[in-house]
């Protein structure tokens, strides 16, 4: 079963899944990078440019998914590292650092409530994410042009991809398929025939629509329709 709920820092989702049948799930693209839990270990999902696959790990995951942009600060690594991967957090962060956090978060009352207290900590030290990339995220998922979008905050093609790779993991053009992608999803899953669907969310028919998600998802939209 799955479960989610806002979570501070402001933006953030803690979420717990605890998979009710042996098989391999779906996560799709979404921009948003996660510090998870899972057996006593941590980890850190990367952002993904492809529907990720998961294993039958068996026994229950917690989570807390970062909004676009605003993880690579916290967690002090550059998102285009981790892009499409699962590290673990050893692997990351100095082994003492690790190791304690890690202690932190398998002490508390429940691993999701640990995991949300270690971000607001990391928030807390870190400061607030640029604001220059929460108008870009924004713009791009509103349905904006990137070079209209980019114009409009005063950056180069050059200079909005280098930042874009450092706290998104890929361009914005991919940022802004990726961000189309769940806006698509959100209104078929809401019951929008998929031709308003794709008019709506900013593709130029059906047939682009079913391009993309087969492209991103690597399954037509009517298999993930109802699924999370």
């Amino acid at each position: 079963m799955y479960t989610e709920r806002p979570a501070r820092p402001t933006g953030a989702v803690v979420w717990t899944n605890t998979p009710s049948a042996p098989g391999a799930g779906r996560v799709l693209p979404d921009g948003c990078m996660d510090l998870l839990w899972h057996d006593g270990r941590l980890l850190v999902a990367g952002p993904d440019t492809r529907a990720h696959r998961t294993g039958d790990g068996a026994g229950p995951w917690a989570g807390v998914r970062f909004p676009p942009g605003t993880a690579p600060a916290l967690l002090g690594v550059p998102a285009h590292e981790l892009r499409d991967r699962r590290v673990a957090l050893a692997d990351l962060w100095p082994a003492a650092e690790a190791r304690r956090l890690t202690a932190r978060v398998n002490a508390a009352a429940d691993p999701a409530t640990g995991l949300e207290r270690a971000a607001l900590e990391r928030a807390a030290a870190t400061g607030p994410p640029d604001p220059l990339l929460r108008h870009l995220v924004a713009a791009l998922d509103a349905g904006r042009p990137v070079a209209a979008t980019a114009d409009a905050l005063g950056l180069g093609a050059r200079t909005l991809h280098r930042r874009s790779l450092a706290a998104f993991g890929y361009g914005p053009k991919t940022l802004a398929r990726v961000l189309r992608l769940q806006r698509a999803l959100a209104l078929a899953r809401g019951g929008v025939p998929l031709a308003e669907t794709a008019a709506r969310a900013g593709f130029a028919d059906q047939a682009h629509l079913a391009r993309d998600v087969r492209q991103l998802a690597g399954v037509p939209l009517t298999g993930l329709l109802g699924r999370r």
